[in-house]
């Protein structure tokens, strides 16, 4: 347990040059101990404000603690873990850091105690400019990997399971190069030519 408070601590560290960033957040999912969860996610307070201020234009925050009810609100609505193609998972007792880099803690429930996959969709500050956010998941006897979700990944990631490792799926998207499409529309070009 001792090795994944260090390793958070470290990465936390390395990602505090990022709190005056907005574009850049993280999403860290720690085991504490067997089936006991906490999802933190770390920002910067600019980030934050840019989210709850555009999501709540209509009601705006008077107080502190409204600021952090509205940033707690906005990150459940918009962040979406699933295990086994299971149900969401709920985040529960939410608590908001407020700091040049803001921390979001939440419980994690109702994750299975087989995993097989999981799909991680994160768009909490999807509408920041080039926003993109390193997913880290820290179990015991895993292998620890860092993702990225950004525009390119529509801040999505599908991750398989493989020998005590996090493995991301890549899906293949249709994609036609120029040349084969110059290539077909010649070939047309010339049938239609020759039926002349």
């Amino acid at each position: 347990m001792k090795k994944y408070i260090l390793i958070l601590l470290l990465g936390l560290y390395s990602l505090s040059g990022f709190s005056h960033q907005p574009e850049a957040s993280s999403a860290v999912l720690i085991e504490k101990e067997p089936n006991v969860w906490v999802l933190q996610i770390n920002a910067s307070l600019t980030a934050c404000q840019k989210e709850v201020k555009k999501h709540f234009a209509d009601t705006p925050y008077k107080t502190p603690q409204e600021f952090n009810e509205m940033l707690l609100e906005h990150i459940d609505d918009n962040f979406d873990m699933r295990f086994n193609n299971g149900e969401k998972l709920t985040l529960n007792n939410g608590v908001v850091q407020l700091g040049h880099e803001t921390k979001i803690i939440f419980e994690i429930s109702g994750i299975p105690t087989e995993l097989k996959s999981l799909t991680v969709e994160n768009k909490v500050f999807e509408d920041i400019y080039k926003s993109q956010s390193i997913l880290v998941i820290l179990k015991e006897n895993f292998a620890k990997n860092k993702f990225i979700m950004n525009n390119a990944n529509e801040h999505r990631l599908s991750l398989a399971i493989q020998n005590n490792e996090f493995v991301e799926i890549v899906e293949e998207k249709a994609n036609m190069n120029s040349t084969i499409i110059f290539i077909i529309l010649g070939c047309l070009g010339l049938v239609l030519f020759l039926k002349k």
